[in-house]
């Protein structure tokens, strides 16, 4: 039997994966042209609980795929509702937090380092 709160818990997570599926489509073409093998995926939290990760690439970047990458499973960005929600109650603040977040795990998904995604203000 379902819930009140588990209803509303399972209507603000569409509504949430409906803001990233938007993000996502308006991400320069260049962006999304450059994305291989990869899925988007939304979690209420990150397994540690950390509270300040906001998403993470996991999977195997671009530049380091060889000629025996063929049949991959695909890599993956997590984006963790919770956190982003509770850090940023704007909703302005929110979709541009989450359009920094996509960046920065589609940048490791490129290939970018820490460091270099820092330089390009994606941290």
């Amino acid at each position: 039997m379902r819930t009140a709160a588990s209803a509303l818990k399972r209507s603000r997570r569409l509504r949430f994966e409906k803001l990233v599926d938007r993000i996502l489509t308006q991400l320069d073409p260049a962006v999304r042209q450059a994305l291989d093998n990869i899925v988007f995926v939304v979690e209420e939290s990150p397994p540690d609980g950390d509270p300040e990760q906001f998403g993470v690439y996991d999977g195997v970047p671009k530049s380091e795929r060889g000629g025996g990458y063929t049949f991959a499973v695909p890599d993956r960005i997590v984006i963790y509702q919770k956190p982003l929600e509770e850090a940023f109650p704007d909703q302005r603040e929110l979709e541009e937090q989450i359009r920094i977040t996509l960046l920065h795990e589609i940048g490791h998904h490129l290939g970018f380092d820490e460091e270099q995604l820092d330089e390009l203000g994606l941290s």
